[in-house]
């Protein structure tokens, strides 16, 4: 925690908090303050943020098997990277929960977001051919299916025609072939932000391209892998946390 605790290290402002309970107004009053006050708010903040860590990695433990150590070291890790967080957007926090509410939920998204990352650690991302043979047909009459097949070779087609390189590696990985926004976002060194930015203009573009072809999907078309790369609202991609 020492490296946290260095990061959080000067009086965030805090400012438009007016009728604040007790106790969220005690915590920002102790976490603005500077010396012992100060540092004593830290330690009790990164314990609150712990326990909700643990609590996290205990619930998705079944998702991603390891040794009681290890996930010990990851709690602690996202304990770690939410205080650092909360420090860092405390100015933002308008009352409108309690602080300890607002804060809880920094550690929930950074243990969850561990917990994805997990699997993949050391692992190479799968290549572009691996995502098309995992999805299921989903097409249950022969118009269907007929179609659903000149669909999927429309966007095959625009995937390589419109899209820019990074675009086409970013939609593939995060629709096709499942890997963690967390995870591209730390193997290409950018944001969560910035992928969804990527995902949402390719998706746009594959779908002028499907409408100036004339091949917007009836309702007959079940196969996942359209909806997933074109960005039909039952997509979740962007609802995984």
């Amino acid at each position: 925690m020492r490296a946290a605790t260095a990061a959080t290290q000067g009086p965030a402002q805090a400012s438009g908090r007016d009728a604040l309970d007790p106790e969220s107004a005690h915590w920002l009053r102790s976490l603005d303050a500077a010396g012992p006050e100060h540092d004593a708010a830290v330690e009790r903040l990164h314990a609150l943020l712990l326990r909700a860590a643990v609590t996290e990695v205990a619930r998705r433990r079944p998702t991603a098997p390891a040794a009681v150590g290890d996930l010990d070291d990851l709690a602690n890790q996202a304990a770690d990277d939410a205080l650092i967080a909360v420090m860092k957007k405390l100015h933002t926090y308008r009352g409108d929960s309690r602080f300890t509410t607002w804060a809880y939920k920094f550690a929930l998204l950074e243990a969850a977001a561990a917990m994805r990352r997990r699997p993949w650690h050391g692992r190479e991302l799968p290549l572009e051919a691996d995502g098309w043979a995992r999805f299921p047909d989903g097409r249950t009459s022969p118009p269907g299916q007929a179609e659903a097949s000149e669909l999927i070779d429309a966007i095959r087609d625009a995937i390589t025609e419109v899209l820019t390189p990074h675009q086409r590696d970013v939609l593939v990985a995060l629709t096709l072939n499942d890997v963690p926004i967390d995870v591209l976002a730390e193997r290409r060194g950018t944001t969560r932000n910035a992928l969804y930015k990527t995902l949402h203009d390719g998706r746009r573009k594959l779908r002028a391209r499907l409408a100036e072809d004339g091949l917007e999907p009836s309702p007959e078309v079940r196969a996942p892998a359209p909806r997933a790369l074109t960005g039909n609202r039952t997509n979740t991609l962007e609802s995984q946390d």
